[in-house]
């Protein structure tokens, strides 16, 4: 059994016995070495292990620099990221959640084929903690992130995170991986945030567009900032795959649907959120009547046992739609950011370039 079997959650594979190797990066093993964790001398944490010393957790998180990238990790393969776990400044600035971006290049790529603010990536887009019990992605008290996609490479995995503020952060983290086999029809893992605020009238939102390339579509996080009153979810998501020009194969029937809800996720005159295996709408932030305004909310929804697969292209759209008066539909103009999950082969198309922290600040 390969590590990427391992790590793709057949419970019934456990028992079975691998030439995998398990192998761990982090601030006390920088490298994954083999017997290599804990031997830092200097650290963050030495000045609390002052009086215990070597091998008593006195490198626990690194400093990352205003304006620097930092490398996370950089593994010769053939292996299979299992398990990514980051925190601390990264996950505690609010407002500023978008300025450390997450970038994950596979067996050499110049361009890389995951690039997202790391809040966004862990379905945290609003900056705020609120729990996620899914699959893939677990968020949990207070503000640890956790990625459980399994993301193979032949070659080499190259992992870093910008610092875009103009302050110095702390980051603690640790990334699991197997180094062994990795078969043949194996994918590679892409992630690629977007934003646009405010949405332009009458347009439809694209959390995605061109992919390049044959694979499948594994999941939507979105983070949707509402600026009218009344209900906002009526738009459609539509699939636009392999030469789909003006009308798309899949087509939903509204926002809430495609998360897995139904009729506005309202009980009692209220929203309410949820967090599932493979879809949730776990957030909502509310005005309070003085400082904020616009309802907020966050949602993901994994396309884990219904993969949408492609051949050469895909293209994935939103629309923002609520109502107007004599029962017809308003376009809106909200804040919405997504990132969209894919794995498909190499090369990776070049993605648009992420906006200036400026934009990208949540406002």
């Amino acid at each position: 059994m390969t590590g990427l079997s391992m790590l793709g959650g057949d419970l019934g594979g456990l028992p079975r016995l691998s030439r995998a190797v398990t192998r761990s990066i982090s601030a006390e093993n920088p490298t994954g070495e083999k017997g290599k964790g804990g031997m830092a001398t200097e650290g963050t944490g030495a000045s609390c292990a002052r009086d215990l010393g070597q091998g008593w957790k006195v490198s626990p998180s690194v400093i990352i620099r205003a304006g620097e990238t930092f490398t996370l990790a950089d593994i010769h393969g053939p292996g299979t990221i299992q398990h990514i776990w980051i925190t601390g400044d990264l996950a505690r600035r609010g407002p500023l959640a978008r300025f450390y971006i997450l970038r994950i290049y596979w067996d050499d790529q110049e361009a890389p084929s995951v690039e997202c603010p790391s809040a966004d990536f862990f379905v945290c887009g609003w900056g705020e903690y609120a729990q996620i019990n899914s699959l893939p992605v677990a968020v949990n008290p207070n503000k640890g992130f956790n990625s459980f996609w399994p993301m193979p490479f032949r070659k080499r995995c190259l992992m870093t995170l910008e610092n875009r503020h103009h302050e110095d952060i702390v980051c603690y983290y640790q990334i699991t991986y197997a180094l062994g086999d990795v078969p043949d029809d194996a994918a590679y893992f892409h992630a690629q945030f977007r934003r646009t605020n405010p949405l332009p009238y009458k347009q439809p939102y694209t959390i995605v567009d061109g992919i390049r390339g044959q694979g499948h579509y594994v999941g939507t996080a979105m983070a949707w900032g509402v600026n009218n009153n009344g209900w906002w979810g009526e738009g459609e998501i539509k699939f636009y795959i392999d030469g789909d020009t003006d009308f798309p194969t899949i087509c939903g029937t509204g926002t809430e649907d495609y998360f897995g809800g139904a009729y506005n996720w309202d009980v009692g005159g209220q929203y309410v959120t949820y967090s599932a295996p493979f879809m949730g709408m776990h957030q909502v932030i509310r005005p309070d009547g003085a400082y904020r305004s616009q309802q907020r909310f966050a949602m993901y929804r994994w396309h884990i046992l219904d993969p949408i697969r492609f051949e050469k292209d895909l293209r994935v759209t939103i629309q923002a739609l609520g109502w107007r008066d004599g029962g017809r539909y308003l376009p809106l103009q909200d804040d919405i950011a997504s990132v969209a999950y894919w794995y498909q082969t190499l090369p990776t198309a070049s993605f648009p370039p992420l906006p200036d922290k400026d934009y990208l600040e949540i406002i």
